[in-house]
């Protein structure tokens, strides 16, 4: 990329300006920090090495993080957390939460979120992607359009073999595909399972994983699981050889109730990040954090909705076909249905998100929080781990009720869909 003259000496400014406030830039005739960087959101104690590059107007970095480690890494307009160490590669549009970890040779795109010392190994690929604390992700990895919880700590965590893909593209080309592995309303709580998925292999979405679930290495799997606690392998040399018509859609019900399943857990995970995780974020630094954190859940939620907004257009598509084409098998009544109900399921959706039902337990929780807290301080790891199970339970009947509100109001319209146990 071609640098200025000018745009050189302003990031040359920028540099000595933080070195002086006490951020490490080793080599900086190296590093480029962009014009439209804020440096106040830069804090003292962090390290950029070599041959980085940091952009855009919302980046943030917090004290202790770690840039550019083992290669050279582009960081735009990221909210990096303290004590997160970016390796090397290519980082836009993502929050990264205290202590979390990607390797070199990254590829982190927008509305991506590691949560407290999550991690992922080298060339490791994500973009809507949320890990809850401690989700451990191995090498090689395309973890797309994935929301993955389960574990209680670094000897005890959710973890992606290394090798392993998630399909999130059709052969309809379309992306209504986000696949849950456990669940926010019991994940938040740190107190469930964790989900292993085998090294050398894949997940078709949409799926659902319940916790606690483990899939054989090697394997492509392409099934709901809804019984936790379970080994699973895929049956080999299992051969197809039958007519394939793209924008079928056969199993619509099914991707539109893992969608709509999908849409509630963010629904509720964006109380929680509201709510509670507003209790442990403090200064000038932490409240921007915190805010780009919920920031990023509602953009998980517009993602969702526009790709089912692309699933409508390509059913759409497909009716008209057949009304043309005697030859194209005839389409199942689902999709006239979803097509047309889908406007205002979309807007019902939004406004369940909008007005969500207080709770007494909401309320109750909160207050345990709070106490645990005073003893414990702002470490929110610290503090959600102390609680006992009665809190735990407080906690998932709460977000239970908002995912389950916004199910229903989906399930009003688009009536041939179920109501999920969350």
């Amino acid at each position: 990329m071609f640098f200025s003259k000018a745009m050189n000496l302003k990031s040359a400014q920028q540099c000595e300006i933080l070195i002086q406030q006490g951020v490490r830039i080793l080599l900086p005739d190296t590093v480029l920090i962009g014009p439209e960087v804020d440096i106040r959101r830069i804090a003292a104690g962090s390290t950029i090495h070599p041959g980085c590059r940091i952009t855009g107007a919302s980046t943030l970095i917090g004290e202790g993080a770690v840039i550019g480690e083992l290669g050279p890494a582009t960081v735009c307009d990221c909210l990096v957390g303290p004590g997160v160490s970016l390796a090397g590669g290519s980082f836009e549009q993502a929050v990264f939460l205290e202590k979390s970890s990607v390797g070199p040779c990254a590829h982190i795109r927008a509305g991506t979120i590691l949560e407290e010392m999550a991690s992922a190994a080298h060339s490791v690929g994500l973009k809507h992607t949320i890990l809850f604390p401690f989700v451990t992700l191995g090498s090689l990895v395309n973890f797309c359009d994935c929301l993955m919880a389960g574990g209680t700590g670094k000897k005890n965590h959710s973890e992606v073999g290394s090798s392993y893909i998630h399909f999130n593209f059709t052969p309809s080309q379309d992306k209504a595909t986000p696949s849950l592995l456990g669940d926010v309303p019991k994940g938040v709580m740190l107190k469930q399972p964790p989900i292993f998925l085998g090294g050398q292999g894949g997940l078709v979405g949409p799926c659902c994983i319940a916790f606690g679930t483990v899939i054989a290495a090697g394997c492509v799997w392409r099934k709901d699981v809804e019984k936790p606690g379970r080994l699973l392998n895929a049956a080999p040399g299992r051969g197809v050889d039958i007519p394939f018509k793209s924008g079928t859609y056969s199993g619509l019900a099914r991707i539109l109730n893992n969608n709509i399943k999908y849409l509630a857990n963010l629904a509720a995970l964006g109380q929680w990040y509201k709510i509670v995780r507003a209790l442990f974020f403090s200064g000038p630094l932490g409240s921007a954090l915190h805010e780009g954190l919920c920031r990023q859940c509602d953009i998980a939620v517009d993602e969702r909705l526009k790709q089912l907004d692309n699933l409508r257009h390509k059913a759409s598509q497909y009716l008209e076909e057949h009304a043309k084409n005697d030859s194209v098998a005839y389409p199942d009544g689902k999709i006239s249905t979803f097509i047309d109900a889908w406007p205002d399921a979309r807007q019902a959706i939004l406004e369940s998100i909008a007005s969500l039902p207080e709770s007494a337990d909401k309320e109750s929780f909160l207050q345990s929080v709070e106490k645990a807290i005073s003893r414990k301080g702002q470490d929110y790891l610290a503090v959600i781990s102390s609680l006992g199970q009665n809190e735990a339970d407080m906690a998932s009947a709460w977000l239970s009720a908002v995912a389950e509100a916004v199910e229903e109001k989906a399930i009003l319209h688009l009536n041939f869909l179920k109501r999920t146990a969350q």
